[in-house]
């Protein structure tokens, strides 16, 4: 009588994102609360200053083909 081996079935495709996921996870430096606040007001700065250059940009172009097209 021969004793078979038990296999363990290995996880599917989900189960191991997963694990491998929460792993990555577990290594990443996170910044502080101070660090988080400071970055989030960088970020909103830049995006006002990008959004009243972009609308001023616009709004010489429309202004230029408006005169051009005779608008």
């Amino acid at each position: 009588m021969t004793i078979k081996p038990v296999r363990q079935r290995e996880p599917n495709a989900l189960q191991r994102w997963g694990r491998e996921t929460i792993s990555e996870l577990r290594r990443v430096s996170w910044p502080s609360r101070a660090e988080a606040v400071s970055l989030t007001w960088i970020v909103i700065i830049v995006m006002v200053i990008m959004a009243i250059i972009l609308g001023g940009l616009d709004w010489v172009f429309f202004r230029f083909f408006g005169t051009l097209l005779g608008r």
